[in-house]
């Protein structure tokens, strides 16, 4: 769940501050290009055709073949994060909330880390990056799967997977405060506001938020606010870094295990016994949802590009949803899934950018200024 929101976020905070999505590759100077029509115009633009024919028939084998593959583990992604929230409910039955917030970073930094020694990739070496890498594992995964965790003691596992789906909401609203340069559209503004009344809609606020409980459902959003602030830091302090994002993933989360380490035992007891269920839970938490589940998105954003990788968190929060009722048995009102239909409307409305509009093209024998 920590990366859920990532690539949206950075590919909009890229667009904001006008970083240029062109290699340099494909980049031409005006000069040359003014000079080679210059001197054949004609044959450029023949060559041009055949390239570009070349290049889509080489080019068409592939992509029939990532789309025979990329389905699968999208759908994987969205099982193993809808479940995690059923994960956290099971884990906090056995365990503390904070054990069980160890326990899964613990194990998805095993997982990253066994990753790393096959790869044969480092970890960063740079006291400077280890620093801002300990303010985003506090962001991104110490601080947010506490307040999940302690959250579920209240509130049904549906409401949590619910209130993760506003962290595109906070994103595109700390991306304007963030970022001067990222002026609200109607359209956002407009998704903002249907967003928030979805959550009024699945607390609600009507009956004056009777039946929830407001601490635990402020904890989950807080939660979910955390991960829009972890990116935006990380986007400013981190960016351009030359290591891969597998090494520093396996970092922040070793760094998250270890603050974690040290906060858990000041404020819980060592556990008298071991619940198989509930360690389970824990183990198929850190290792899927946080540590595999982190390979498989990266695989996604490589393959298929950050604007599709993120739809997976439009069904996280149905998967959630359908997980607490058929296996935990939770209640759900009527307001709940209309609420979440009406969150899921206005975190897409607020990632949407409408469509440039084509140029006219003049009628056939009239002439233009």
């Amino acid at each position: 769940m920590c990366y859920e929101v990532a690539p949206r976020i950075v590919d909009l905070m890229s667009t904001a501050i006008g970083t240029p999505t062109a290699s340099a590759d494909t980049t031409t100077s005006p000069a040359t290009t003014a000079a080679t029509a210059d001197k054949d115009a004609a044959t450029t633009a023949t060559t041009a055709a055949g390239s570009l024919r070349s290049a889509t028939a080489t080019a068409a084998p592939p992509a029939r073949g990532r789309a025979r593959g990329w389905q699968l583990r999208f759908a994987v992604l969205s099982l193993v994060w809808g479940f995690s929230f059923l994960f956290i409910k099971v884990g906090t039955q056995g365990f503390a909330p904070l054990q069980v917030t160890l326990g899964r970073v613990a194990f998805g930094a095993l997982v990253l880390l066994a990753v790393l020694v096959v790869k044969r990739e480092r970890l960063p070496r740079s006291a400077r990056t280890w620093a801002h890498l300990t303010v985003a594992a506090f962001l991104l995964n110490a601080l947010p799967f506490s307040l999940f965790a302690y959250a579920e003691l209240t509130i049904p596992s549906t409401l949590a997977g619910i209130c993760n789906a506003t962290s595109p909401l906070w994103g595109m609203a700390l991306s304007v405060v963030a970022l001067s340069e990222d002026r609200p559209t109607r359209r956002r503004v407009a998704g903002l506001g249907l967003g928030f009344l979805g959550v009024l809609t699945v607390l609600g606020a009507w009956q004056g938020f009777a039946g929830t409980d407001l601490t635990g459902t402020v904890m989950a959003l807080g939660a979910s606010l955390c991960y829009p602030i972890g990116w935006i830091y990380v986007r400013r302090t981190l960016a351009g870094v030359p290591h891969s994002h597998l090494s520093m993933s396996g970092a922040q989360l070793l760094l998250a295990t270890a603050q974690l380490a040290v906060v858990t035992p000041l404020f819980t007891t060592a556990p008298t016994s071991y619940p198989i269920i509930p360690l389970l839970a824990v183990f198929a938490l850190g290792a899927l949802g946080t540590g595999l589940a982190f390979l498989i998105q990266y695989g996604l954003v490589a393959e298929i590009g950050p604007t599709t990788a993120q739809m997976v968190t439009y069904f996280i929060p149905v998967i959630a949803t359908a997980a607490g009722v058929a296996l935990l048995h939770e209640q759900l009102s009527w307001n709940t899934p209309v609420g979440a239909l009406i969150v899921l409307a206005g975190a897409a409305l607020t990632q949407s950018r409408p469509r440039p509009s084509r140029p006219t093209v003049p009628p056939t024998g009239s002439t233009t200024c």
